[in-house]
């Protein structure tokens, strides 16, 4: 039976990995601990938690994700998106351990509407993105058995999302406006959490950077008309430009990752956004 330490346990992913362990009756034993209970930007904490548990792999979901917050938060951001995800390497590695690092599309800033590939060139444009950054490059330099993974536009049935709100908006309002000219995909939490179960039930050797979110092209609006007409919500949808919404950090115009990596070295099946958000609202 392998031991699996996942950090960041109440969060979207963690919440939500949790969930697809009861559903599928895994045989692994997952251990879920909070910031209290394992912090990841203390060696000692790390150590005590790795020597308590002694898990074959971590899976590090803990991370600091106030995007404009960030801004003016810096030292506690990179502290979380940097400092954490070194200190996880370097025990990882000194005690055999497989890491599984979440990243994020936000490590690319403006780019050419072309899927964004794992060799692309990363160009953050804020804190968050460049914190991120930099935790990547600090698990690189100091281990090789890892997998980091980065995704998009995250929601589940769990914790604030976008999807979530939309749902509160559209029982609160008559009309609701939304930014169309920002593409990407949005990505079902509890389908990034299969995709990680795979990893570690068939021990892949297969390390490296990989992108993943699920299939398909959407704006924002897109994501929230999909949302409000699988449930049946009557609502005037105003599409609006980025502009229009201003926020401390530019979005990415085009944050499409291409999937590409994951199917060919992995022979999984990607959903399409679509699909998923059905799925997930169905579980609402």
């Amino acid at each position: 039976m392998k031991k699996v330490l996942v950090t960041g346990g109440n969060g979207q992913l963690g919440l939500c990995i949790k969930s697809l362990e009861k559903d599928l009756g895994i045989d692994n034993q997952f251990i879920y601990l909070t910031s209290k209970e394992m912090d990841v930007t203390n060696a000692e904490s790390i150590n005590t938690a790795i020597a308590s548990h002694n898990p074959s792999y971590i899976i590090n979901c803990a991370a600091y994700t106030a995007v404009d917050k960030a801004e003016t938060e810096k030292e506690a951001t990179y502290l979380v998106n940097a400092t954490g995800p070194e200190l996880l390497a370097k025990a990882c590695k000194n005690k055999n351990i497989v890491l599984i690092h979440i990243s994020t599309d936000f490590v690319f800033g403006d780019t050419r509407p072309l899927p964004l590939t794992e060799d692309m060139e990363t160009t953050p444009t804020g804190v968050y993105g460049a914190s991120k950054l930099a935790g990547e490059k600090h698990i690189t330099e100091n281990m090789s058995d890892y997998f980091i993974i980065r995704t998009s536009w995250l929601y589940s049935e769990f914790q604030n999302n976008f999807l979530k709100t939309m749902l509160r908006l559209g029982n609160e309002k008559d009309e609701v406006s939304v930014v169309y000219d920002q593409a990407g995909t949005p990505t079902y939490a509890v389908d990034l959490a299969e995709f990680i179960y795979h990893i570690i039930n068939t021990d892949s050797t297969k390390f490296g950077l990989y992108h993943y979110s699920n299939e398909g092209v959407a704006s924002w609006y897109d994501f929230a008309f999909e949302i409000f007409k699988l449930n049946g919500i009557k609502i005037n949808l105003k599409p609006i430009t980025s502009d229009k919404f201003p926020t401390a950090v530019k979005r990415p115009n085009y944050s499409v990752m291409a999937k590409d990596k994951v199917k060919d070295n992995f022979n999984v099946t990607v959903k399409h956004w679509t699909t998923s958000v059905a799925d997930c609202l169905t579980k609402i």
